[in-house]
């Protein structure tokens, strides 16, 4: 029996069904969208299926039967109760230069002909068309008529950079998603999808019965792969590939259900490849975070410990974007925990997994100006000199990359953020070689500005600035004290490896790499003696 193919770029289900494809069978949590509810928003990032979902949901209402065979959901369903709909998708076009109205009326043009209807006798609006349409089709089968909506914010995301057209967009698509509420009796079912979770007040008030499941762990995997899918539906594809470097690279998006998922792109394109690369990532690079990310001043390690509540990571609009928002429903940050303090409920975000980790780093470098070639050879040659304990030969080729590095984070700020920068810097470096490194790690009497495992060893970093009247050996002396007063080897000592105190000083005035000092924390009680 051949192999089922790989569904590389098919997102429609019967092309799917019918040419012999990989399914993952996500119809028991359809059917259970469908008897629970009627109106639903379902936000996840791009490549993650939502296109895929919406033909399912098409084909289902429209009752064709044979594709659903030997799925979940087959004996459940009554084949014989089809529905008209309204699918439509503005992921097809850039809609920033593109006119939305001709968009819009163009689509609805489409259905028309394609249910056999006459276009209307006289012009009218996109919004005025939409609600003849479905008026039109419920008189024509006297059934109510199910709505679909892919992409519902790209004429907005598109725009971004311009505020002006973003608002425009956004209030004609207030006014056109409004007509869905105001035609109920009509209505059967409502299904909205995109990458955004813009408020109910800025872009649904007129269709706010949507029910936005994207942070329900009841239909956290309705998009995406699970371990457990791989398993029983890709254990054909997963010889020769080791699953715990999968896990690294590819798993983590978390939407507070019981498991972590892959984002389907990723996982296609590995079995086709057989190679561990940002597939996913390469399919467009976020320049719109990075440029926030710059305008903002943000550090880079801030990413690692950012944290938002369920409020914040559903709300976003054109006039108050929160980069923490952006950065999480864009597939870029994902839940790692969430806790309870009081009434309240919080997130930590983090990077999803090693992809995301790594080449968002990278991107981030190139978009300051640095080669990512060069980024790479002084990130592994970083690592290598930690690991063969060269801490002089570190602190050289640390000063050589620094001053290749432009000052977008630190120009013009207080003398107290150069420090900041300095360590941002290596952090980028690091994480853009995949390196194992915790940031800011808290011990019992303090944090940690870097902590590095390389090869068996543990590398402890501490960041200072000289300040005015100390020498760069005082500098030193003082955050080699800090390091140990503070303990911050202390929660490093149950791995069994060696403990590495590594301080740092910077001069404002050179603006790079002063001096480094290195010093032992043996295993066990008591610290060496050795420094350099």
């Amino acid at each position: 029996m051949p192999r089922p193919r790989l569904p590389i770029g098919i997102q429609d289900f019967q092309t799917l069904r019918e040419s012999g494809c990989y399914y993952v069978d996500k119809t028991p949590l359809i059917h259970q969208l469908v008897r629970q509810g009627r109106h639903y928003f379902l936000s996840r990032p791009r490549r993650f299926g939502k296109s895929l979902l919406l033909d399912t949901l098409r084909e289902l209402f429209a009752g064709n039967e044979p594709l659903f065979r030997g799925l979940a959901i087959h004996g459940k369903w009554d084949w014989t109760n089809k529905h008209p709909i309204v699918h439509l998708s503005f992921g097809g076009k850039n809609i920033e230069s593109d006119d939305l109205e001709t968009d819009v009326l163009a689509q609805l043009g489409i259905i028309e002909r394609n249910a056999g209807l006459a276009p209307p006798d006289k012009a009218m609006s996109g919004p005025a068309r939409l609600r003849d349409l479905l008026d039109r089709l419920h008189g024509k089968t006297g059934r109510r008529v199910v709505v679909l909506v892919d992409e519902y914010d790209k004429p907005i995301l598109d725009a971004l950079d311009k505020p002006e057209i973003a608002e425009a967009n956004r209030e004609y698509l207030r006014g056109f998603y409004g007509v869905i509420k105001d035609c109920a009796r009509l209505v059967r079912f409502v299904f909205v999808t995109g990458i955004s979770m813009f408020t109910r007040v800025s872009l649904f008030s007129g269709l706010n019965n949507l029910e936005n499941i994207s942070l329900d762990p009841a239909f956290a995997t309705i998009c995406g792969y699970t371990d457990r899918d791989l398993d029983a539906v890709f254990a054909a594809e997963l010889d020769g590939l080791d699953r715990d470097e999968i896990r690294h690279w590819y798993n983590g998006y978390h939407w507070r259900g019981e498991e972590k998922l892959y984002n389907p792109y990723d996982i296609l394109l590995l079995f086709r490849s057989r190679e561990f690369e940002p597939h996913w990532f390469e399919t467009g690079t976020p320049k719109m975070l990075y440029r926030q990310i710059v305008r903002e001043r943000r550090n880079p390690m801030e990413l690692e410990r950012l944290a938002a509540d369920s409020k914040l990571l559903s709300s976003f609009d054109v006039s108050d974007i929160d980069l923490r928002a952006l950065m999480f429903q864009a597939g870029y940050l994902t839940i790692a925990r969430e806790e309870r303090i009081g009434a309240a409920r919080l997130f930590a975000l983090a990077f999803p997994n090693l992809e995301v980790r790594l080449s968002f780093s990278k991107g981030l470098l190139a978009h300051a100006g640095q080669d990512q070639v060069e980024v790479i050879r002084s990130g592994n040659a970083l690592l290598e000199l930690l690991a063969a304990n060269d801490f002089a030969g570190f602190g050289e080729r640390l000063k050589s990359y620094l001053a290749g590095v432009p000052h977008q984070w630190c120009d013009s700020s207080p003398i107290d953020r150069f420090e900041a920068h300095y360590a941002s810097m290596l952090y980028l470096c690091f994480r853009a070689v995949g390196a194992d490194l915790a940031v800011e790690d808290a011990s019992s009497h303090g944090r940690a500005d870097m902590v590095v495992f390389q090869d068996g060893q543990v590398f402890v970093l501490e960041f200072k600035m000289v300040e005015n009247g100390a020498t760069t050996e005082s500098t030193l002396n003082r955050a080699i004290s800090q390091m140990r007063e503070r303990g911050y080897a202390e929660k490093y000592r149950s791995r069994g490896e060696p403990i590495h105190l590594v301080a740092a000083a910077f001069g404002a005035n050179e603006r790079n790499l002063l001096a480094v000092r290195h010093a032992q924390s043996e295993i066990g009680n008591g610290y060496g003696g050795n420094a350099c």
